[in-house]
């Protein structure tokens, strides 16, 4: 006869010896090891090994995504009790079941096989033209958006200012390219189509988004979407209530207004955030903080917050991972440093990668310098495409001034063409 079913039950209220004597049934499969009293002594059991199934109270105080990803660590499945009104927030802290209660016809099916069910108290699709407030900001129907993380080694070799950059043209804002580039008649060639999208700062070290396009550092932004997220509140219209259109088709979320917050930006409640910006919008461009080195591997205490976990997350969620180093001999020293970390990082990173030399100038390098560049990574990193975006610092520190982008403020800038190729390369990696 197989043994039963170890269980820890951290359920609330009336319904709490119900739930104990159903699971302690003759012939139910399942013995409650642990009648836990809060979140604390549920991690506590759970990480002991004193049960392989949690039965928690969706609104268990304390219980939020990050609680439900150390149970799953743990090697303890979860099982939810929560009613028909409830039952949305539970779904969304990553259980593995839900259900009403102990008279529940599924209850003790749910608790035996948590694999992923056919669950009754799911919710349906939510309309996204009720959500999005922006004329064509849905994305195309059928079809899950995108995510691009923009990410390069410490000494600002232009993470945000690429992030910006490459989010304004995929959003379609400048109307044309600059005046070198021509079309029938000499006109100026039209911008490639924009789409809704989404720019979110998730670095954790130098946040500089809301300052970067003029808006006010002391929006909610994303740290507010991510407690949405731990809380299992997230839904699209909280997210866009956070992130909201600042021109065009673009959405920013604004980060941290200081690096000492940057716990609040847990890696699992970043999951989330980007999952639900999918649906939000067409692209979701992410600047990333410059460092992806496991902070568990440093400290004893392996379920310490994880200074990086931000980066690590948009990392792991990319389908495109833009790779950015300042074209000087520093810089590529970096660049060639930060491309053999980024093979080693502690998550798995699957999107494609773009490598981006930032600010190409002769003064730096020498005569040509695209090729100078390209040939140090190509000996250093094995990297044999690299795309250059020339310098052009006059214009940038004027659109830093004007709080705008190079495509609205300086839309003629060789950097604005440098970036905008950028976008296009990033479109067709996905097409």
């Amino acid at each position: 006869m197989a043994a039963p079913i170890t269980v820890l039950c951290a359920v609330e209220g009336p319904e709490e010896p119900e739930v104990v004597v159903a699971l302690g049934a003759p012939g139910a499969g399942t013995t409650v090891t642990r009648r836990c009293g809060d979140v604390t002594e549920l991690l506590a059991a759970a990480a002991a090994g004193a049960g392989t199934v949690a039965v928690v109270t969706a609104d268990l105080p304390g219980l939020d995504r990050e609680a439900v990803g150390r149970l799953h660590a743990a090697g303890t499945r979860v099982v939810a009790l929560a009613d028909v009104g409830g039952a949305d927030r539970a779904e969304a802290l990553g259980v593995d079941a839900v259900r009403t209660g102990p008279h529940d016809a599924g209850f003790l099916d749910a608790v035996r096989d948590t694999a992923p069910i056919d669950d009754p108290l799911a919710t349906g699709e939510l309309d996204l033209a009720s959500v999005l407030d922006a004329e064509g900001s849905s994305p195309e129907p059928g079809r899950r958006g995108d995510v691009v993380a923009v990410w390069g080694p410490v000494g600002a070799p232009g993470r945000s200012t690429t992030a910006v950059e490459v989010a304004a043209e995929l959003a379609g804002i400048g109307g044309t390219r600059g005046r070198r580039r021509r079309g029938r008649a000499g006109r100026p060639a039209p911008a490639a189509p924009g789409e809704t999208t989404l720019l979110v700062d998730a670095d954790t070290y130098g946040s500089c988004l809301a300052a970067r396009l003029g808006l006010l550092d002391d929006a909610p932004g994303l740290a507010a979407a991510a407690r949405a997220a731990s809380r299992g509140g997230l839904d699209l219209t909280t997210l866009a209530r956070h992130a909201p259109v600042v021109t065009g088709r673009l959405r920013v979320l604004t980060g941290i207004t200081r690096a000492s917050r940057w716990p609040e930006l847990p890696a699992s409640a970043l999951e989330v955030v980007l999952d639900r910006a999918r649906d939000l919008a067409r692209w979701t461009v992410v600047d990333c903080g410059p460092l992806v080195e496991a902070d568990e591997l440093l400290m004893y205490d392996t379920h310490a917050p994880q200074r990086n976990g931000a980066t690590l997350a948009a990392l792991e969620a990319a389908d495109v991972v833009v790779v950015v180093g300042a074209a000087d001999p520093v810089g590529i020293h970096r660049l060639v440093r930060a491309l053999e970390d980024l093979a080693d990082v502690p998550v798995p990173v699957a999107g494609r990668r773009l490598v981006v030399a930032n600010r190409v100038r002769s003064t730096a390098v020498g005569p040509d310098p695209a090729g100078a560049v390209a040939a140090a990574l190509a000996r250093y990193a094995g990297v044999d495409d690299v795309h250059p975006v020339p310098d052009d610092a006059a214009a940038c520190d004027a659109a830093v001034l004007a709080g705008r982008s190079l495509a609205e403020h300086a839309p003629s800038s060789s950097a604005r063409d440098g970036f905008a190729e950028l976008a296009g390369r990033v479109r067709a990696l996905v097409a």
